[in-house]
């Protein structure tokens, strides 16, 4: 599932396109096959041959183009990967990568510190902007490392996919997530099948190499491209089921390691697993921040307990239902907006005010933030992008049910309890059960020998990414730390100021010391008004 799209923001901002989790049933997956061993010793043979001619190519940097929003003295490059690594001297395609030095003395460098935000379809080549910005919290640890970023395969400048015309995919208003009939699903199931079918035709040749231990592998050659003998790596969301491929497939090849707000790496939840599990996150932190805006009534005006809340909101859903606000902003796009707030703390009061707007009689405020901006090709363009990588690596990676009826079951069943974003989620994945591709058998996490301690961070109460994940991966990755934010549920922790977090993030990085034992942090201060 994905987070929601800010619209002047091209991907890439705060915590990106957060993850969206699925798998076939409760059963375990087979462990690999010989067959599936022996192609992963090719790929094995074929990422150490392109890390090599990438070790040796290095990165001509050079000033980055002026449309890609990234200042002096922030510099871009290329790397050059196979689109498979079975076949390394086969077709090549090109990885933009950027980078701004380390800001302390040659004496305190300590390598490069790569980032990926999430996804799957997350840029990460505004990171090295927390340094141009002086992002308070990176002060320390831009002294020590150069910060780098990457767009992943098939995302922006990196061999971008596409499943649709972009000003086509964001028109609205979209129908309404939540079925009313069986006809109802039957025209979602038949654009989910459209959908599927346009991937193929607009991106077929990636498709089957849109996976994540490819986007492991693509990780190590720009590791080697970038003359590092071991990574440095900041996974966040999305990109913490990146690290824990990393690591498994790499282990020696690890020297710090930070996974914030921890996909559930565990092969029974890639992908349709989790995904449903994130539905049940995503109502608890929805009524979290419910609670919160009841509580701040006297700032809002839209009731003082979650009940009259919740009654706002399901009178706000029928209104644009039977009458689309400003012509564009039906139940799809509202669900759209609203579902920031369970996201990210830092849009509970912006959601809130922009909510509060419109009850007031404003439906304009409504209107500009729930509704696309035709006139933003740009933007449009990456969200439609995001959009086709999140599905692509998602449908590829593993393998997800054909049968309508377990989708139908599951879901159905789910909504009862969990309606805010059951069904917009069932309606976002389904391309996946008819996915032209073949489906992959995800990796079985676990510790290498070699691997060094891998630090896990993650709110209790994250929606996209449920808490359980972490624990998960700390059980996966021996020697790994966990630190728990209680009674938080902000996506992305490491962004977040709360010195219990920042310091041993900030000590971690600069020392590779984690703590004698696991830790737990009080929250991060609540969002005022």
């Amino acid at each position: 599932m994905r987070p929601p799209k800010k619209k002047a923001a091209a991907l890439g901002s705060a915590g990106v396109f957060v993850t969206a989790t699925l798998i076939a049933g409760a059963v375990a997956a087979p462990s690999a096959s010989a067959d599936t061993r022996h192609g992963q010793d090719r790929e094995a043979r074929g990422t150490a041959i392109a890390a090599a001619r990438a070790a040796k190519a290095g990165i001509n940097w050079q000033d980055c183009p002026a449309d890609w929003g990234l200042e002096k003295p922030i510099q871009c490059g290329w790397v050059t990967v196979p689109l498979d690594y079975a076949k390394p001297n086969g077709k090549q395609i090109k990885l933009a990568v950027d980078r701004i030095g380390n800001t302390g003395t040659k004496a305190e460098r300590q390598g490069a510190l790569i980032y990926n935000p999430g996804g799957p379809g997350g840029s990460g080549l505004r990171f090295p902007r927390r340094v141009t910005t002086k992002a308070p919290l990176w002060v320390n640890t831009a002294k020590a490392y150069d910060f780098v970023g990457f767009d992943p395969r098939g995302v922006g400048h990196s061999a971008p996919i596409s499943c649709a015309d972009p000003q086509e995919f964001v028109k609205a208003p979209k129908l309404d997530p939540v079925p009313d009939s069986e006809a109802d699903k039957l025209a979602q199931r038949k654009l989910a099948a459209e959908y599927a079918a346009g991937c193929a035709e607009r991106s077929g040749e990636m498709l089957p190499h849109m996976t994540t231990p490819n986007t492991a592998r693509d990780l190590d050659v720009i590791r080697a491209a970038l003359g590092e003998k071991k990574l440095n790596f900041l996974g966040v969301s999305y990109g913490t089921y990146v690290a824990a491929v990393y690591g498994t497939l790499f282990p020696t090849h690890v020297r710090r390691m930070v996974a914030d707000s921890v996909v559930n790496p565990s092969r029974e939840k890639i992908w349709y697993q989790a995904n449903l599990d994130q539905d049940v996150a995503f109502e608890m932190r929805w009524k979290d921040w419910q609670d919160w805006v009841a509580k701040n009534d006297a700032t809002y005006h839209l009731g003082d307990t979650r009940v009259e809340v919740q009654a706002q909101w399901l009178k706000l859903r029928a209104t644009a239902k039977k009458n689309p606000i400003g012509g564009v902003v039906g139940p799809a796009e509202l669900v759209g907006f609203f579902q920031s707030a369970p996201y990210y703390d830092s849009a509970w009061a912006p959601t809130a005010q922009v909510w509060s707007k419109y009850v007031a009689g404003d439906t304009q405020a409504l209107v500009d933030a729930a509704a696309p901006d035709l006139s933003d090709t740009a933007g449009n363009a990456a969200s439609e992008n995001g959009n086709a990588v999140y599905t692509a690596v998602e449908c590829t990676d593993a393998k997800w049910p054909t049968s309508w009826k377990k989708w139908d079951r599951d879901n159905t069943e789910l909504h009862k309890k969990y309606p805010f974003m059951t069904w917009a989620n069932a309606w976002l994945n389904l391309p996946c059960a008819t996915w032209p591709a073949k489906q992959q058998t995800p990796l079985n996490v676990k510790t290498g020998k070699g691997l060094p301690p891998v630090l896990i961070v993650q709110a209790t109460r994250d929606a996209a990414t449920p808490y359980e994940g972490a624990v998960e991966l700390h059980k996966r990755f021996k020697g790994s730390r966990l630190i728990t934010e209680k009674n938080a549920g902000s996506h992305g922790v490491t962004g977040l100021a709360n010195p219990c977090i920042n310091e041993r993030v900030d000590t971690y990085l600069l020392t590779g010391k984690v703590d004698a034992a696991d830790v737990t942090c009080a929250p991060h201060a609540t969002p005022t008004p």
